[in-house]
């Protein structure tokens, strides 16, 4: 007796879509940790030195490198120079190459 009846084209024009607005989704922004956070929480927590509780990372973090040794400045690159750059570098070696085969 209910049979589901798909409308019409002509019924679904009807219906005035441009005055309904979708309600946008909600989304919880966390604060992001610092590097120095990051690495507090390695040494404090006992959960991040072992992996799946069967991998041991306590030799790993000991030797990790701090964060400020691992910063670099910024460096623009300009593709003229580095292509020129390692062009010379691989003509090089090949040189290298060819005087090594010759003796």
């Amino acid at each position: 007796a209910d049979i589901p009846v798909i409308p019409d084209l002509e019924e679904v024009q009807e219906e005035d879509l441009a005055m309904q607005v979708a309600v946008p989704p909600s989304v919880q922004v966390n604060r992001v940790l610092t590097y120095h956070d990051l690495d507090k929480d390695l040494m404090k927590f006992a959960a991040f030195q072992t992996l799946d509780g069967e991998v041991d990372l306590k030799l790993l973090t000991k030797v990790l490198a701090p964060e400020h040794e691992l910063r670099e400045d910024d460096v623009s690159w300009d593709w003229d120079h580095l292509f020129t750059e390692v062009s010379s570098e691989l003509v090089t070696e090949w040189d290298l190459g060819q005087s090594e085969r010759e003796d």
